[in-house]
């Protein structure tokens, strides 16, 4: 009862607030708003024209077609949808695959569960694209998956279409597993130390190189015209890293300490491929020039510090001074909660490195786009991206801003109105959900005591319990 009754309450918040919500054309005009476009300025006053889900125009004296939806955003502020390049939202016990130290056959695509409630939480955030990742227990996880919350939608309609895949590395503390160990009776898996990480991302590659050899080779003779020719055995553990050796899969490698960050660069370079985001990097400041210089992207926290021993070293000023160097830097959440304020997060590189307020805005929405490779759809206002756009009743870098509407597509999948104003209801129902769990609990209880004062239940009480060796209703002695 209790597990019908907790599906009911899940069934009830997600049918409160519909995927989106009901728009009378598919062409909406965004008025009146002060448009913060990250790319070509600010725009007092100013106009979105939405068309398609796309971005059609953006300016002062930008109108309403007849029988567009109008959104009248008088005194509030427009940004693109921030975007979030760490996060396990939406896969709840399925973030990490520990047993093996290399894990790259498993897909975080295959577990999206749709209807997590911090997809529709985060989206109360502002936030419209998230990076799902794998966890950090192997150094080489599984595979990551790029998503739209498109709260209501089905697991298949989540991802962002045309978004290149990527791979979760790990390094330090975590694929080492230095604060937990195997249960009782089972050996330790290598690797135990930074330097066995190491190892294992070279051996891997090693392993993978070859295995793209024998496709290649195969493919070339094929061909050719060679005939009867038997295809090699696939490996869906190095399938994934011959595509990141063929550019073609993003490695967002999990880290904390210099002297790894450059250890995996050197990794990189000697297998040919790149890192596309260092993540956490909060010793990134130490070593920007070398990040910098490797091509890889720094996606890191605003201000968390030793909350474990790797860091103690963090500082506040780590996203200015790596993008200082010439590091691509975001600003990422890897919490749910965390995502619910990125804004602010973003905010904090103005006080902790003087970023200018475009640049700190660019830490959630541009820079972690060019990452993910979806700067061609996303991260700025511009006409021909997709109309991802977040509504703030305030200068989004303020910590009085509050989300109005998040749109997706150009569609309005959050409402703080709407969310507020279906609040009493779902509220009731939910008190009546409660109140029929307690009279079914009631009725049940009377079911059972009414059962044990019955004849036959009194008679069954008064029966011994067999010994071994007795026989009774056709069940012979010593019986298994």
């Amino acid at each position: 009862m209790r597990r019908l009754l907790t599906v009911a309450i899940s069934a009830i918040t997600l049918l409160a607030q519909p995927p989106a919500q009901a728009q009378t054309s598919n062409v909406i005009l965004i008025q009146n708003a002060t448009i913060l476009t990250v790319t070509h300025g600010t725009i007092e006053h100013g106009s979105i024209l939405i068309r398609d889900g796309k971005i059609a125009a953006v300016g002062m004296d930008v109108k309403a077609p007849d029988g567009a939806t109008v959104i009248d955003a008088a005194g509030q502020f427009v940004i693109p949808g921030i975007i979030d390049c760490h996060s396990h939202i939406a896969v709840d016990g399925s973030v990490n695959e520990g047993g093996p130290a290399v894990s790259s056959m498993v897909n975080i695509a295959d577990v999206l569960n749709p209807a997590d409630i911090n997809i529709y939480r985060d989206l109360a955030g502002g936030v419209t694209t998230a990076n799902i990742l794998h966890g950090s227990a192997n150094p080489i996880g599984g595979q990551t998956v790029v998503i739209k919350l498109r709260w209501g939608k089905q697991a298949n309609q989540l991802p962002f279409e045309g978004a290149l895949p990527g791979i979760k590395f790990a390094l330090g503390e975590n694929p080492k597993h230095s604060n937990f160990g195997p249960p009782a009776g089972t050996p330790a898996r290598y690797p135990a130390t930074r330097l066995g990480v190491e190892e294992v991302i070279r051996q891997a590659f090693t392993e993978a190189r070859e295995y793209k050899k024998l496709w290649d080779d195969y493919n070339q003779r094929k061909a050719a015209g060679e005939q009867n020719l038997l295809p090699p055995r696939r490996d869906l553990k190095l399938e994934p890293l011959v595509e990141v050796l063929e550019g073609k899969r993003y490695v967002h490698a999990h880290c904390y300490r210099a002297d790894e960050i450059l250890m995996l660069a050197r990794v990189a370079k000697e297998f040919g491929f790149k890192v596309r985001t260092f993540q956490h990097v909060l010793e990134g400041y130490k070593v920007a020039d070398e990040i910098a210089a490797s091509g890889a992207g720094g996606s890191t926290f605003s201000d968390w510090w030793a909350y474990k021993i790797e860091a103690y070293d963090a500082i506040p000023y780590n996203a200015a001074l790596m993008q200082e160097r010439g590091v691509l830097v975001s600003i990422n959440s890897d919490s749910a909660e965390e995502a619910r304020h990125l804004n602010q997060e973003a905010a904090k590189s103005m006080k902790y490195g003087d970023l200018s307020a475009n640049d700190a805005l660019k830490l959630i929405t541009l820079n972690p786009a060019i990452q993910l490779g979806i700067d061609n759809r996303a991260g700025s206002i511009d006409v021909g991206k997709d109309a991802d756009l977040v509504i703030y009743n305030h200068d989004p870098l303020s910590v009085y801003a509050v989300v109005q509407k998040t749109l997706i597509d150009g569609q309005v999948y959050f409402d703080r109105e709407h969310d507020l104003a279906a609040r009493p209801a779902l509220e009731k129902e939910k008190q009546a959900l409660l109140e029929k769990e307690k009279k079914a609990a009631e009725e049940e209880k009377k079911h059972e005591e009414k059962s044990n004062k019955s004849p036959e239940k009194k008679q069954d009480q008064k029966k011994k319990p067999l010994k071994p060796g007795d026989s009774s209703e056709g069940v012979s002695g010593g019986g298994r």
